[in-house]
């Protein structure tokens, strides 16, 4: 019988980066962009934060449901704010050991709560909707490369 302690390192693959979106500015419209250099502060572009907020990660998974939670055919990844969309892993279980992208190594620190303009953007409901669903804020462990189609793997180092 596997210990707990396996089970939790166990992933039925590795998951894939789908999407990087840059912020220039704050406020301004997300910039899709297939590849990116990721420093300790964070994307290079990317007016974001440094340190525990350096990088916001959303899954994939979740855009339908957030969709879905406000009456939405879809919800694009750059209305959401999010640097990295990934999906085929699940981010909340990558929380106690990091994650793996390209060159990259990322810490997931704290859940990336929504702000008061999802209600705005999504409608109604909008920041509800977001609440549990939101992604995740990185800090960066190691600097390095990333590109759309990446694989997403657990960094139990």
């Amino acid at each position: 019988m596997r210990s707990l302690a396996d089970l939790r390192r166990t992933f039925a693959g590795p998951g894939r980066l789908e999407w990087i979106g840059l912020r220039p500015e704050r406020k301004a419209p997300l910039v899709a962009v297939a590849r990116a250099e990721i420093g300790a502060a964070g994307l290079t572009g990317d007016h974001g934060r440094s340190g525990k907020r350096a990088v916001t990660v959303i899954q994939a998974e979740h855009l339908p449901v957030v969709a879905a939670l406000v009456n939405r055919p879809d919800v694009p990844p750059d209305v959401l704010r999010r640097n990295l969309v990934i999906s085929g892993i699940n981010l909340t279980a990558l929380r106690e050991f990091g994650l793996r992208i390209g060159s990259v190594r990322l810490q997931v620190t704290a859940p990336c709560a929504p702000c008061s303009r999802m209600e705005a953007i999504l409608g109604p409901g909008g920041y509800s909707a977001m609440r549990g669903h939101g992604g995740w804020c990185c800090s960066v462990v190691q600097s390095g490369s990333i590109a759309q189609g990446d694989a997403v793997v657990v960094d139990a180092d």
